[in-house]
Order: C-alpha cells, then sequence, then structure tokens
C-alpha cells in the first residue's frame, strides 16, 4: 500500500480517536461507542488505527454518535483527500518499484485464497522472471519509476513460493489477449506461455481462460486482486487501488465470478494456450 495512502488513513483514524475521547457527554470507550453505533468493537479499533478505510457512512454515523455532527465535513473531506492519494502511482512509485512491491507481498502472505483477474498480462504469481522484467520496465518507461526494477523481478518471484504452501489456493482468470501480448520478445512470451501449462497440473492453482470467441456477459476490463474476503487490489493507468470495505470486496467478488461463467479450464485451457503458443512459431 502506498506510503502516503496509509499515513493519510492512519491520520483520520486518529481524528476519530479525538472524537471519540472529546463526546460532550464525556469520553467513551471503544466499546461503548460500538455499542452506539451497531458495531462490532473490532471495527472501532481498524478504524481507529488505520487497518480499514471508512465510509462516508462510517464517517457519519461516528460524527453522529460522538455527539459532533458538524465534525462530518471535515471527516468526510480527509476522506476524499486521501482516496485521491490513492490514484497516484507516481507517488507510489517515488522511491522504486521495490517498496510498492513489499506491501503487497505483505498482504499476500497474510491470504489463503485469492482470486485473479487479468484482461492484457500474464497475472504476477504466475510469471517467469524474465516476463516480468519486461513488464515492470514498460511501466517503469511510462511512469518514470525506474528505481528498483531488478528488486521488484526478484520480488515478484518469491511470491510465488506463496503457492507451494499447504492451505492455499490460487484462482486466476486470463482474457485470451493475455497470451498474445507481445510486450516481451516471441521467444520470453514463448517460455511464458510453457510456464502455464505447467500451472495448470498444480493442485493450488485453478487457471482458467476466458477465449477471444467467448460469449461474455460483462466486459473484461481491468485487472483486479481479491484477498480473502478482505482486500481488494486494482489497477488502473493512473492508480493502484486498495479497496477494504465490504461493499467494494463483494462487488468486484461478483464481477470475477461472472467472468468465469465465460472462461475454459483444464484441457480445454490448455488448448487455448498452446494455440496462441504455436502462432509465436515463424511461418
Amino acid at each position: 500500500m502506498s506510503t502516503d495512502y496509509q499515513q493519510a488513513r492512519t491520520a483520520l483514524g486518529a481524528r476519530l480517536r479525538e472524537l471519540r475521547f472529546s463526546c460532550p457527554g464525556g469520553r467513551l470507550t471503544g466499546q461503548q461507542l460500538a455499542q452506539r453505533l451497531g458495531w462490532q468493537g473490532s471495527k472501532v479499533s481498524k478504524l481507529e488505527n488505520g487497518r480499514q478505510t471508512a465510509t462516508p457512512e462510517d464517517l457519519r454515523a461516528w460524527a453522529d454518535a460522538t455527539d459532533q455532527p458538524d465534525t462530518y465535513a471535515e471527516l468526510v473531506s480527509r476522506l476524499a483527500g486521501f482516496e485521491s492519494h490513492i490514484r497516484s502511482w507516481r507517488r507510489a512509485l517515488a522511491n522504486g518499484f521495490k517498496p510498492l512491491h513489499e506491501g503487497l507481498s505483505a498482504e499476500i502472505e497474510r491470504s489463503s485464497d485469492m482470486w485473479i483477474w487479468e484482461e492484457s498480462v500474464v497475472p504476477g504469481m504466475v510469471q517467469t522472471p524474465e516476463y516480468a522484467r519486461h513488464v515492470i520496465q514498460r511501466y517503469a518507461a511510462l511512469l518514470g519509476g525506474a528505481g528498483g526494477v531488478e528488486d521488484a523481478v526478484r520480488s515478484r518471484a518469491q511470491r510465488q513460493e506463496w503457492l507451494y504452501r499447504p492451505g492455499r489456493t490460487l484462482h486466476v482468470l486470463m482474457w485470451e489477449a493475455a497470451l498474445r501480448s507481445l510486450i516481451c520478445p516471441p521467444s520470453v512470451l514463448a517460455a511464458q506461455l510453457d510456464r502455464l501449462v505447467g500451472v495448470i497440473g498444480m493442485d493450488t492453482v485453478e487457471l482458467g481462460v476466458v477465449p477471444f470467441a467467448a460469449s461474455v456477459k460483462i466486459v473484461p476490463a481491468n485487472g483486479f486482486w481479491v484477498l480473502d474476503d478482505r482486500l481488494v487490489v486494482a489497477e488502473d493507468w493512473h492508480a493502484e487501488m486498495w479497496l477494504d470495505d465490504a461493499d467494494n470486496v463483494a462487488l468486484y467478488a461478483k464481477v470475477w465470478r461472472t467472468l468465469r461463467e465465460s472462461a475454459v479450464y483444464g484441457a480445454d485451457a490448455h488448448h487455448v494456450i498452446n494455440a496462441a503458443r504455436r502462432a509465436l512459431r515463424p511461418r
């Protein structure tokens, strides 16, 4: 998670704690406030310690429950301010790719299930190092975050150790475009496709491909990751967004399930991958 985003979320949590302490009717404990709000006590703690992103509705309820409704405008303004920080790749890459990769790697480590959708690139969890290097270099050229490319490649490769641990499952979907996009030399893409064929046989990986010819119920758009049922990491050209509110997590999970309805698996997925592999051969 980008440093500026987390710092801003922590600062909002500290402000929420101040309101709990300065309640006109007397300081409230976290449990007392949770009872007023009808929440679990853990939610109060997560919001105050910057471990969960508040929604505007959460902030309205907090301001009212602490008998300080006039503070809502300030709180929602703070929320809008740090949400804009999420949208800055350039800020996140100010110190190179390594810190950015380390933040996501930490979240992956504490996850037991991941659901990934990628529309035009092979997902990082199943990338070869050489393919990963070309992808990261392309982003570096676009966004100006050239520092730490090799560290990022190593970090991405190390993440894949997650796939070999008991109790972990990767549910990955790709559009066929991801198998054919020449973001790297053909020889590198060929090796990457060979890697995908091997992944199909792993008991910790469920790999599906949405063929070009498949009928789809939703536009195959931007890539995203759902980690357990607690966090979504979604990417766009300008941003990596971390979403941990229940409504957004549920929405992205629904999008993933809808895309899955158009996917092929097993031997059928193998056939689509091999067709892309054959297309790379000189004629």
